[in-house]
C-alpha cells in the first residue's frame, strides 16, 4: 500500500495536478488547493519537450494533450537581416523516445484544463482561492490551517506552489530567486502558415527573439530584452514595446507582428533562477517543480522538470510502505543533481546570451537532451 494516505498539495500548476493525479489513482486522498481563482485561464503559450511528453502520457492525458497541441521535430535559427535568413534547420533529440514528438508547443491554460479535468476524474478534490496559513508537524501528520479558517490533518504536504512559494518561506527556508539581467516579453497570437516550428534569432536589438507554434492556429512569440520594471505601462504600451522590438526581424516574423493586436494577450517576466539545496522535504513537507528550482526558459526544460519531480515523487510515495529516510534519500537521488544539471546549463545559456558570447550552445542542449531522455 502507499506510503500516504492522504495528502494536501499546494498549488496547481504542472507540478501540483500532475502529483495529484499519479496520487489519487492509486488510492490516496488528495485535495490539492491553489491560490488563483482558475489557473486554467492564465498564460500564453508552453514548449514542452520530448521527456515532459512522456510523462503526460503516463498521467493519462497524451491523446488530448496531442489533439490540442502542435508538435513538431526540428529548430530553425534564422539571422536578425531584412530577410530573416533561415541559417540551419537542426533535427531536435526525441528525448521522450521514438514514438513521441521531439516537441509540442500549446497553449498553457489549455493544458492546465486538460490536467485539472483528468484530476478530477481521478478522485481529486480542487479548491481555487484558497491557501495555507499555518503548517504544524509532528512525527505522523501535519496539521494545516487554510485561509478560510478550516484545519485539516495530513499524512503529507506538497508543496508546488512556485517560485515565491508561501510554503517555502513557512518552512524557515531562506531562498530568494535571483535575476539574470534579462526579461521576456511574450505574445499570444495567431499562427501563420509560415510557422511551423520554433525558429530562434540571435542578435539584433534583443538578446533573443522567437516563435513558438501552439496548435493549427495559434503561436506565442516572444523577445527577450535587459530586465525592467514594466508594471507602470498601459496594456497598449505593452503591446506597442514588444512590436517596437519585433520590428528589427523578419521572415516569419513580418506575418506574425502584423497579426499581433490585442494588447491583454501580452505579458512580460523577469528571467530568474534559484536552486534549493538538498533535501526538499522538512519532515513530512517537501517542495517540488519551481518552489524547489527555477531557471530561465533557455531549453525549454521548466515543465518537463516539474512534471519529472511529480512523477518520482508519487512513483515512491506508491511503492514504499512507509515515509521514511530511505523513501527521502531516494527522491534527492533521482531529482536532486538532474535538475540541478538542467537549471545550471539554461543559467549557462542565459550568461551567454547576456554576454553576447559564442559558447557552445549545439553541445551544451545535446548534453541535457542526453541526459532528459533517459527517464528519472
Amino acid at each position: 500500500m502507499p506510503a500516504v494516505n492522504n495528502v494536501l498539495v499546494i498549488g496547481g500548476g504542472l507540478a501540483g495536478t500532475a502529483t495529484a493525479i499519479q496520487l489519487a489513482r492509486h488510492g490516496v486522498a488528495v485535495d490539492l488547493i491553489e491560490i488563483k481563482p482558475d489557473v486554467a485561464a492564465i498564460g500564453s503559450g508552453i514548449t514542452l519537450q520530448g521527456n515532459a511528453l512522456r510523462e503526460l502520457r503516463r498521467l493519462g492525458v497524451w491523446e488530448r494533450v496531442s489533439r490540442a497541441g502542435y508538435a513538431y521535430d526540428s529548430l530553425g535559427l534564422r539571422a536578425p537581416d531584412h530577410d530573416g535568413t533561415l541559417l540551419v534547420e537542426l533535427p531536435d533529440v526525441r528525448s521522450g523516445g521514438p514514438d513521441l514528438p521531439a516537441t509540442m508547443g500549446m497553449p498553457r491554460p489549455l493544458l492546465a484544463r486538460i490536467l485539472l479535468d483528468q484530476a478530477a476524474a481521478s478522485g481529486v478534490k480542487t479548491r481555487f482561492g484558497l491557501t495555507v496559513t499555518g503548517l504544524e508537524q509532528d512525527r505522523t501528520g501535519v496539521e494545516v490551517t487554510l485561509t478560510d479558517g478550516s484545519k485539516s490533518r495530513y499524512d503529507l504536504v506538497v508543496g508546488a506552489d512556485g517560485i515565491r512559494s508561501a510554503t517555502r518561506r513557512m518552512l524557515g527556508i531562506e531562498l530568494e530567486p535571483k535575476p539574470t539581467g534579462m526579461g521576456i516579453w511574450r505574445v499570444f497570437g495567431n499562427r501563420p502558415p509560415s510557422v511551423t516550428r520554433t525558429d530562434l534569432y540571435y542578435g539584433g536589438p534583443c538578446y533573443l527573439a522567437g516563435y513558438t507554434p501552439t496548435g493549427e492556429d495559434s503561436l506565442y512569440a516572444y523577445v527577450v530584452e535587459d530586465a525592467g520594471d514594466h508594471s507602470g505601462l498601459t496594456p497598449e504600451q505593452r503591446l506597442a514595446r514588444v512590436c517596437e522590438l519585433a520590428s528589427a526581424y523578419h521572415g516569419p516574423w513580418d506575418d506574425i507582428r502584423s497579426a499581433l493586436t490585442d494588447p491583454s494577450r501580452v505579458n512580460y517576466t523577469n528571467f530568474e533562477t534559484h536552486l534549493l539545496p538538498a533535501p526538499w522535504h522538512r519532515g513530512r513537507v517537501v517542495l517540488i517543480g519551481d518552489a524547489a528550482h527555477s531557471c530561465p526558459p533557455t531549453l525549454a526544460q521548466g515543465g518537463a522538470q516539474a512534471l519529472e519531480d511529480a512523477a518520482v515523487l508519487t512513483e515512491l510515495l506508491i511503492e514504499a510502505d512507509a515515509l521514511d529516510d530511505d523513501l527521502w534519500d531516494a527522491f534527492t537521488a533521482r531529482r536532486h543533481d538532474r535538475a540541478a544539471e538542467v537549471v545550471a546549463a539554461s543559467n549557462q545559456l542565459a550568461q551567454w546570451l547576456f554576454d553576447r558570447e559564442q559558447g557552445d550552445a549545439p553541445g551544451l542542449i545535446r548534453r541535457i537532451a542526453g541526459l532528459v531522455s533517459n527517464p528519472a
